[in-house]
């Protein structure tokens, strides 16, 4: 039988909180659905759900802007407090233009406002911020994984970055465990 690539959404998560077990809700939302967890899969894990129980969630109420974050702010539609995050969360802003901010953050990542954004977050004043280390939050799920079902499984974090003054986006990994992506780009040679 030839080799085979089969995408399974699971459905039933809870809405993840500060704290929570991911792999644990992953495994049980798995099981209430019929769906296997086998040695060698692939699970992608969406950032939001990452940065939700590794609580990287920010009630922006809580932020005071910088005169810098204001400045830029002026004579666009982001609110200062959101830029201020934008410019706490960046190692380097890259380029901006018409209120679109693309930086570099902490993690080397070049993107739109640092990665954070208000979709899929529960309240008006809040935004999701990238987990502080995907890599050791896909390790993390991959071992949580390990230790209760007894497999070995890879996991991916993965978010939707947009194409600046595009009409696109795209998902990328952000955080990997258990796949060496040069071992993997060079095996489909």
């Amino acid at each position: 039988m030839p080799p085979e690539i089969r995408v399974i959404g699971i459905e039933g998560m809870p809405e993840a909180e500060a704290g929570d077990d991911l792999a644990a809700q992953i495994i049980d939302a798995c099981q209430n659905q019929g769906t296997s967890i086998d040695a060698g899969n692939v699970m992608v894990v969406t950032q939001k759900i990452v940065s939700k129980a590794e609580g990287r969630v920010v009630d922006i109420s809580s932020v005071e802007p910088s005169e810098m974050a204001l400045a830029i702010s002026e004579g666009h539609r982001r609110d200062p407090r959101h830029t201020e995050l934008i410019l706490r969360e960046s190692k380097r802003i890259v380029r901006m233009d018409g209120g679109v901010i693309i930086s570099e953050t902490h993690h080397g990542f070049n993107c739109a406002n640092a990665g954070i954004d208000a979709s899929n977050i529960p309240g008006n004043d809040t935004l999701a911020l990238l987990p502080d280390d995907s890599d050791a939050s896909a390790r993390g799920i991959r071992q949580a994984v390990k230790d209760r079902l007894g497999i070995v499984v890879a996991v991916i974090v993965s978010d939707t970055f947009g194409r600046p003054w595009r009409n696109a986006a795209t998902d990328v990994a952000i955080g990997v465990a258990g796949i060496d992506p040069i071992r993997s780009y060079v095996g489909q040679m």
